[in-house]
C-alpha cells in the first residue's frame, strides 16, 4: 500500500466569507469544521499536506478567469488568506516537513505547479481532497488527479459550492467518472 496526501483547495476568506468576493457562503462555512478536523488528523498522522490556494494578480487581463469571474483571492490581500480556524491550524503547523503551502493561478492544483513532483518524491498515491468549489477547483484537481493515475478519495461533508446543482453534479461524476471513493 502506497502513501495518502490531504489535499486542502482554495479554503479562503475570498471564497468563504460571507463578505468573499466569489463566495460559497454558509455551504462554505458549513464544512469549516470538518475541513480543520480533518486537516489536523492528517497532519498528527504525519501525512503529507497541501494547501494548494488561488493566487490572482490585481487587474490581471490575460489570466482566462477574468472574464468569468469577478477580482477574487488576490495576493497580498485578506481574501487570499485561508478562512476561519484553518488559517491557525496552517499557521501552527507550517514549520513542519510534512506541511506544504502554495500559490496556484488555475482551477487545477496540478495546472502549472510542482504539485506531481512532491507527491511522485514521497510515493504517494492516494489523494483526499476538500475544500472550495466542488464543481471548480475541487472538479479540476480531482480530474487531473485521475488523469495522472492517483486514487481519489472526495470528502463529501468537507467540499461545497456557490452552485448547488453543481456539487451535487461534481460528488456523482468523483464517483462515477473517476472512480473517486466519495466519504
Amino acid at each position: 500500500m502506497g502513501k495518502q496526501a490531504l489535499i486542502n483547495v482554495d479554503y479562503t476568506v475570498d471564497f468563504v466569507a460571507d463578505d468573499g468576493k466569489l463566495t460559497c457562503g454558509k455551504p462554505g462555512q458549513a464544512i469549516e469544521e470538518k475541513i480543520v478536523s480533518i486537516t489536523k488528523d492528517f497532519i498528527e498522522a504525519g501525512d503529507y499536506v497541501v494547501f494548494a490556494i488561488d493566487a490572482h494578480e490585481e487587474e490581471d487581463t490575460l489570466h482566462p478567469e477574468t472574464a468569468l469571474f469577478p477580482p477574487h483571492n488576490i495576493v497580498g490581500t485578506e481574501g487570499q488568506v485561508l478562512y476561519g480556524s484553518l488559517a491557525s491550524v496552517y499557521a501552527e503547523n507550517n514549520d513542519k516537513s510534512n506541511v506544504y503551502y502554495y500559490d496556484k493561478t488555475r482551477y487545477s492544483a496540478f495546472a502549472g505547479t510542482d504539485l506531481e513532483i512532491k507527491l511522485r518524491e514521497r510515493g504517494i498515491d492516494e489523494l483526499h481532497i476538500v475544500g472550495v468549489c466542488t464543481d471548480i477547483c475541487v472538479l479540476h484537481t480531482a480530474v487531473d488527479a485521475y488523469n495522472k493515475g492517483f486514487n481519489i478519495v472526495v470528502h463529501k461533508d468537507a467540499v461545497a459550492s456557490f452552485n448547488a446543482a453543481g456539487h451535487e453534479w461534481a460528488l456523482g461524476h468523483f464517483e462515477n467518472t473517476l472512480g473517486a471513493k466519495v466519504v
